[in-house]
Order: structure tokens, then sequence, then C-alpha cells
């Protein structure tokens, strides 16, 4: 059955390509998105980039034939812009935009489809969803690549072992396994058949296709900072092996990660010296809007952003104990001044090389998958970057708990030896704050 796929502006405006998304099938774009995209051509911020590039895209169609009729796309599909004369019953038009307009030319064509063709209107609005469903219309959702959070790969599984191959474990500092199939830097819990208390931890090693055991973090851990789970000692060894130098670590809020990935931070800055300084981020909301008219310079401007960051390092700091074994009464402040740790908005990373640092970037499952290449592809030499999120603690209201830059990263990322990931699920913060996370 041939396929006629009409698009709203939220499609396009949250990835350009859609365009080319549909294979060998028609794509419509209704004039009235053309109108909609005009609208933010002019924005210094992601949408104004997006619709930028789909204005980009729709003149070089243009150039190789009429869009009123029809262009052939690479993929064998046909796309072309169409208009429609029809209106939508009154109580259909519930809106002063332009949604009635993109929804009555589904309308339209599908009232001209043929007996094998299928007419369906994608759009990320769910309201406009419910809308077009009403009269008829069948519609979906855009989801390049949904991936549901229960499914996503959590860096790290129980194994079952016999006994005997733990002991070998723990004397020979390595474990072969039967069947090594397991993604590079993927970490196993393994668990005695007979004895579920006789247990090692391990990170599968992708170059010998072997089980080695992590880091000794009971002891020394990071700037005062101890694991008090598996999960905190797997995200843990990550963050304080140089060789690694993507990490990502997902998980509820008061598991920890914010916390652990700036204590390794400053541990591997400050005590180790093997980065420059400590490069904390997060997204002012949305990435790419100015940092407002709040008065002060840059670092005053930031500070609402950042506090959260700045609670975290100020706990550090009273952990982390000197050399002669007395209690610092410094703050962040120090840090700061000595250049030990700088704290920077995302919105004018483009177009930077940022070279020997170690940069944790907060918040980013409320990031775009571009947004999130954007910030990657900036690593310069000997730095070593740590995003952290919560996929169910989404503002953005482009992105969804599915589809984000977190998400996307994990995804794209968790075959690569240079990376890995860890979901942390148990919370650390309170017993208060840890029955909220899973009530609330």
């Amino acid at each position: 059955m041939k396929k006629t796929f009409i698009l709203d502006t939220n499609v396009l405006l949250n990835e350009p390509r859609a365009i080319f998304s549909f294979g060998n099938n028609q794509v419509v774009v209704p004039i009235y998105v053309v109108e909609e995209i005009d609208n933010f051509k002019k924005e210094l911020s992601e949408l104004g980039r997006n619709a930028r590039q789909v204005s980009r895209y729709l003149d070089d169609l243009r150039s190789e034939g009429s869009l009123a009729k029809g262009v052939k796309l690479d993929s064998g599909g046909m796309l072309r812009v169409a208009i429609t004369s029809k209106v939508l019953p009154p109580e259909i038009t519930t809106d002063r935009g332009q949604d009635s307009k993109i929804l009555a030319v589904a309308v339209d064509l599908q009232s001209q489809a043929k007996a094998d063709e299928k007419i369906i209107f994608i759009t990320k609005d769910t309201n406009l969803r419910i809308r077009a469903d009403s009269i008829g219309v069948e519609t979906e959702n855009f989801e390049p690549e949904r991936t549901e959070v229960d499914e996503l790969y959590k860096g790290y599984s129980v194994l079952e072992v016999s006994g005997k191959q733990i002991d070998e474990f723990y004397e020979k500092g390595s474990l072969a396994l039967p069947d090594p199939y397991y993604a590079p830097n993927q970490y196993l819990v393994l668990k005695d058949k007979l004895n579920t208390s006789h247990t090692a931890l391990g990170r599968f090693d992708p170059k010998d296709k072997l089980v080695v055991p992590i880091t000794t973090l009971q002891r020394s851990g990071a700037w005062g900072i101890r694991p008090k789970n598996k999960e905190q000692a797997f995200a843990l060894d990550l963050l304080l092996d140089d060789s690694i130098k993507l990490v990502t670590l997902a998980g509820k809020a008061g598991t920890g990660k914010t916390l652990l990935a700036i204590a390794a931070g400053l541990q591997k800055t400050a005590e180790d010296g093997a980065f420059q300084r400590l490069l904390v981020s997060r997204p002012i909301f949305p990435l790419g809007r100015d940092i407002g008219f709040l008065p002060g310079d840059v670092e005053e401007k930031l500070n609402p952003w950042m506090q959260p960051v700045f609670d975290n390092v100020e706990y550090l700091m009273g952990l982390h104990t000197k050399s002669n074994g007395s209690k610092p009464s410094r703050s962040y402040r120090e840090l700061l001044d000595m250049n030990i740790m700088q704290i920077e908005p995302l919105t004018y990373i483009r177009g930077r090389s940022i070279a020997s640092q170690y940069m944790v970037v907060d918040e980013a499952q409320n990031l775009t998958p571009h947004e999130v290449k954007t910030i990657v592809s900036r690593v310069g030499e000997g730095t070593k970057i740590v995003l952290t999120g919560d996929p169910y603690q989404i503002d953005n209201p482009y992105v969804d708990v599915t589809n984000n830059g977190l998400i996307h990263i994990v995804n794209r990322f968790k075959a690569e030896p240079i990376a890995g990931h860890v979901t942390l699920e148990k919370g650390e913060r309170s017993e208060l704050a840890e029955i909220a996370a899973n009530l609330l």
C-alpha cells in the first residue's frame, strides 16, 4: 500500500532531516508549516538552527523540480509542498494558529486518496493528534529512535557462575567467560549459583575478552567520597579511569550522579594532576538561549543555574581532608580563584576546542541529540567528558523521556571501548528523598 505522510511543524523543528526519513513513500509539507518555520529562522537557538536547515533542504529540492508537483528523493520517495482551500468544521478549529490549516491539508488529502493509498499525519503535538483522530485522520508521533527507559542499557548485569570461578577471579585477577559477548566496559556482578552471598564485581575488558576487577574504591574513594552501593562503585571506576573518555550516568534524583562526577573530577584535577581543570556546566534551558538580563557579569548570571553544582562542591569541600589530617575551611570560591574548577554555560560552546580538561555536563536529559553531538564534538586531546541526568526529569518541551540527548548518546556509544555507562538505581541522598523519588 502506498503511504503519504503529512509532516507538522514540530517534527521538522525537532529533526530537520525528517523529510528524508520515510523511505520510498510520499512526504507532504503543508505550506502553513513553511510559514511557521519562517517565524523561527532568526532565533539564535537550536530551533532557529533547525528552521534554517529545513529551509535550505526545501530550497535545494526546489532547484531540482517543482515542489508543487513533487520532487523525487534519493530514498525513492517523493516530496511536495501542499496547500488547501478546505476549512475544518468550527468545532474542530479551536486554535488561533496554523494547526487547523495544517490538519485541513491532511483531511483534504484523505478525501482524495485512492483505495490503495494510506494517509498518515505525523506530529509531536499530543492535542493535535487527538483532534486528528477525532475526525478520522490516522496520526502518529515522530519517534526516530524511541527507547523506553526501562529498556535502556544499564551498563551492568548479573552473571551466575560457580564458586570455584569466583575464587579463581580473586586469585588470578581475571576470569575468562565461555560466551564473551558483552559490551565494552560493561560491569558484571559475578554471583555464586549455590551461595548468593559469595559475589565479585568486575568489568568486561573488550581487548582481552576477560572480566577484570574494578578499582579498589572502598578504602580510597575520590575526594572523600566512597561508593555506597555496587552501581556507585561501577560509576566511580569509570569516572577515575583515564582511558575511558566518555562516561554517561543516568538515574533518578538522589542516586549521586552529580556528586560522584564532581568528586572524581576534583580528585583527577586537584589531587592527581591528570587534567588542567574541572569544567562543570549544565544547560541554561534551553541550550542556545541567552543567559538573560540578570544584573552582573557572566558568573553572577550563572549563579542561580549553577547553585546545585555549588551545593555539591561545598559538601565535598567539607569532606576532603588535607594531607596533615585537618579539615579545610575553604569554599568552592577558592577552587574558582585557583582555576582548578571553572563554571561555564553551554550557550557559547559551539566552535570551541576543549583540551586537557575534566568536563562534567549535568542535566544532560534536557539536551537534544544534536546538542549532545555539538558538545561531545568540542572535546579536544586529553579531555574526559561526563554526562549525567535523569530521563524522568525533563524540562525541555522538544524532547521526551524516550528521545533525548542522554538516551541518544548511551545507545550510540554502548559498543565503543572508549565509553562507559552506568544506570544508578538506589537513592543515597536521604531516606526521605529515596521514598519521595519512588512514591511521588
